[in-house]
């Protein structure tokens, strides 16, 4: 079950990062120019959706991981406490900013400086995600699938 679940978190990130990529583009066009689009609330729904559903995922890895360990020992080695606090801290944050933005501005996208906000604050939260995803060239013992 442990290798299903970590190929799938590690799988359906890709799926997180061109879902983002596509609701970055749409609200960069909503929110810059003079019409205001439908697709930019819809591709934020589906990024939003999908990083909840890695928040669920991961959320599960992390008390069933061997690389995530419990213990005073574990903030001195640099693979264990990426995993124990800066993957999921990092995480839950963006997630975190991505809901409330996304929450505070859905009924109000028709004005462009609601989606500049949701864009800045979705651009931000896809940097933080970026940053702590544990690609294969940090040495996290993961790889690209």
């Amino acid at each position: 079950m442990y290798s299903i679940l970590v190929k799938s978190h590690s799988g359906l990130r890709w799926i997180f990062i061109i879902a983002m990529i596509f609701a970055l583009v749409s609200l960069y066009k909503s929110a810059f120019s003079a019409k205001q689009s439908g697709r930019a609330l819809n591709y934020s729904k589906i990024t939003l959706a999908a990083g909840h559903f890695q928040l669920l995922l991961g959320l599960i890895l992390y008390f069933i991981s061997p690389k995530v360990i419990f213990s005073a020992s574990s903030m001195k080695y640099a693979l264990s406490r990426f995993y124990l606090i800066e993957h999921i801290s990092l995480m839950v944050i963006a997630l975190v900013i991505m809901t409330i933005f996304y929450s505070k501005n859905k009924k109000l996208l028709q004005h462009a400086s609601n989606s500049r906000k949701l864009f800045f604050a979705y651009l931000v939260a896809f940097l933080i995600i970026l940053i702590s995803i544990p690609w294969p060239f940090r040495n996290f013992g993961t790889g690209w699938f």
